[in-house]
């Protein structure tokens, strides 16, 4: 549960980094779109240890 909750709060933020890099110009969005790439890579990251983890049967 913890990875899947990670997995959407990294998918979350790098939509608002996103966002809030459309009101910016100039070296200053450049460095929030720089800021939104590290956080899709780290969700990526996550998804893809959550595609790898065994799910105990009940």
């Amino acid at each position: 549960d913890l990875l899947a909750h990670t997995c959407e709060s990294l998918a979350q933020a790098s939509v608002m980094a996103s966002d809030f890099a459309d009101y910016l110009e100039g070296p200053h969005r450049h460095k929030a779109m720089a800021i939104q790439q590290i956080v899709m890579l780290a969700e990526l990251a996550a998804n893809r240890m959550l595609d790898n983890v065994a799910i105990p049967k009940p």
